[in-house]
């Protein structure tokens, strides 16, 4: 059963006394319970030391070199497989971050997904669930496993050192039309900036102008009136996946820019490979019966199960498969049509309102930092933010 904390102040004058004006946004803010989860020490450490394990696993369970059959079976656009491959076999190619999502579970911590290409919830885990305790009167850095801005900042060095050759300003771009999405790109901004980038500028992916021709080859964007910068780094905010579909001339562009060191791009297109659910299924024939993993098969499962897309989003098209085979509840999407992965059901924990919660652990170069999801429902992707306290 969840311990839950009663937190009372608005956060608001918390977060700007920190100095992070920007980040009270209601795509972040307006959500965030006023209570936080109590966690024991060795409660959080389990699911930090747990995170780091399941990175070193998916490491560990990509062959080299890659092969077709693998690639296809994750479902990865062919016209990435290029970019997949060279960002793999050449560690420039740094990945800054990611989030495992956790279950904890009658029968120990249990991998549901990873989120390894376009994370969001960095405001709300960085910033927010910190603000919360601020003005909760409860300001102790040792009653938060919270490390994640440290951890970006540290990856984005890491990066910066892996490219010295590259001009050392950062272009971070999003969907457009997502002030959420923009809110994620200016906390990596501060973080890049931290690191020692000469600049980072975060703009609309609309806005962003590629470039294979000339003395004009390269990424580039309007920074001020009538003045466009070009970046040796990019970052972005838009699925690898959402790219080759949806844009595949840009995708071919990037791909040449990414080959010609002309642009690096994070999160690199390899991480693509540990997005895909499908990586669910992969893990489980390298890894069978691991204590953290669900059984997961391209296959439906006989007992109760959930069928995922393999590459879905935001909880969309799920669906409960109960132990005689017949749908229970299902999530709307736009996803129906692609391939799925079937994961053992998992139990998670409840509080006295039966609101089930999903512990969600980032890793920026090791897991860093702690926050939870909770809903009624069983799907927890959209629902309200939960802080922790440590006990």
């Amino acid at each position: 059963m969840i311990r839950l904390l009663p937190l009372s102040g608005d956060v608001t004058p918390a977060i700007r006394a920190l100095g992070w004006d920007w980040a009270v946004e209601d795509a972040c803010a307006a959500y965030v319970a006023r209570e936080a989860v109590q966690l024991s020490e060795a409660e959080a450490e389990a699911l930090l030391e747990a995170a780091d394990t399941l990175y070193e696993m998916l490491v560990q369970a990509i062959p080299d070199p890659i092969p077709d059959d693998l690639l296809q079976l994750l479902a990865i656009p062919a016209n990435l497989w290029a970019a997949v491959r060279h960002s793999w076999n050449d560690e420039r190619h740094w990945h800054l971050y990611g989030r495992f999502d956790l279950a904890a579970t009658p029968e120990g911590i249990k991998l549901l997904e990873f989120n390894a290409d376009t994370a969001t919830g960095l405001p709300e885990t960085a910033v927010v669930q910190w603000a919360s305790l601020v003005a909760a009167g409860q300001a102790d850095e040792e009653r938060q496993a919270n490390g994640l801005f440290e951890g970006l900042q540290g990856q984005f060095s890491e990066w910066l050192a892996l490219n010295p050759d590259l001009d050392n300003n950062l272009l971070l771009v999003h969907l457009p039309g997502s002030p959420e999405d923009e809110t994620n790109c200016a906390i990596l901004a501060e973080a890049a900036l931290a690191a020692g980038f000469a600049s980072a500028h975060v703009c609309s992916a609309d806005a962003m102008q590629v470039s294979v021709a000339g003395d004009e080859r390269g990424v580039w964007a309007h920074v001020e009136p009538e003045q466009w910068q070009r970046f040796g780094f990019l970052f972005k905010l838009v699925p690898w996946e959402i790219l080759a579909t949806e844009e595949p001339e840009l995708t071919a562009e990037l791909t040449q820019l990414l080959l010609s060191r002309d642009v690096i791009i994070a999160n690199p297109a390899y991480t693509l490979l540990f997005q895909s659910k499908g990586i669910l299924a992969w893990l489980w024939q390298v890894f069978p019966h691991h204590p953290l993993l669900l059984e997961a098969s391209l296959q439906p499962l006989n007992g109760h199960h959930v069928r995922k897309p393999v590459l879905g989003r935001e909880g969309q098209n799920v669906t409960e498969l109960k132990s005689g085979g017949q749908e229970g509840t299902a999530v709307a999407g736009e996803f129906a049509q692609q391939p799925a992965v079937y994961q053992r059901w998992a139990e998670l924990p409840t509080d006295p309102q039966a609101r089930r919660y999903q512990a969600g652990v980032f890793w920026a170069g090791e897991a860093c930092a702690l926050g939870f999801r909770r809903d009624a429902a069983f799907i927890t992707n959209l629902s309200e933010f939960v802080p922790h306290v440590l006990q």
